[in-house]
């Protein structure tokens, strides 16, 4: 499919979610409820604990409530209502300008503060032994990378990826591991964002990526100049 054609569909996608994005939870009782409905009535269905980090789905008819999709450490995958009182999102922290984007490149700064993520064509060919598919009846799908969930594709081989995503706060140096970026493919460095939270040294590096029907959204958190964790979700 034409790159261009992707990134306009890719670039619909984004707009029409573009009242959904990531949101720490901040209840002060540790954690908060996780409900069935948009009601304090509703059954709980889940806890989530204090500073994690949700992707949240503001939306009129719920008023003060937003629908939250979260995957625990057990790998199990959460969605309920949480009211909005209980949530902060991320977009509210201090944004660092981008000064620069292009396929290869998106580089951010402010004057205490740079993040340069660095992006490549991927050479399939080279790394195709890592790749596991699932057969179906008329197709097949490419759906693990080395073991772990490929994202950012629908099932195609894979045309770009991160080579290398490092930040400079405050004169400290982070680099986001290499495997956490390895499964991460069809990058679109114009849907990149950084914020910082200065009251508790935390940055973090946002983005929407993928092919359309692949797309999804990822998060690294660095904490206290140390890399702390990643979100990755597919909300569309």
């Amino acid at each position: 499919m034409n790159h261009r054609y992707l990134l306009a569909l890719l670039f619909l996608i984004v707009c029409q979610l573009a009242s959904a994005q990531f949101a720490k939870i901040i209840d002060k009782d540790g954690y908060v409820n996780v409900r069935q409905q948009a009601s304090v009535n509703s059954a709980v269905v889940s806890k989530i604990a204090a500073g994690e980090t949700v992707y949240a789905f503001p939306d009129e008819k719920f008023g003060d409530w937003v629908i939250v999709d979260y995957t625990d450490n057990r790998n199990k995958s959460i969605t309920g209502y949480i009211h909005n009182s209980r949530i902060k999102y991320i977009e509210s922290y201090k944004q660092i300008p981008n000064i620069f984007f292009d396929e290869d490149v998106a580089k951010f700064m402010t004057k205490d503060i740079t993040v340069q993520i660095n992006s490549d064509s991927f050479d399939y060919e080279k790394n195709k032994s890592h790749f596991s598919s699932t057969q179906y009846k008329d197709y097949t799908v490419v759906d693990k990378f080395k073991g772990e969930q490929v994202w950012g594709t629908d099932g195609e081989i894979p045309t770009s990826h991160y080579t290398s995503i490092q930040a400079t706060i405050n004169g400290r140096f982070i680099q986001i591991p290499a495997k956490e970026v390895e499964n991460l493919f069809n990058v679109n460095n114009e849907f990149a964002t950084c914020y910082y939270d200065d009251l508790n040294d935390v940055l973090y590096i946002t983005a929407v990526n993928g092919d359309g029907a692949g797309g999804y959204a990822v998060l690294f958190e660095i904490k206290k100049g140390k890399y702390h964790a990643r979100v990755v979700t597919m909300p569309f």
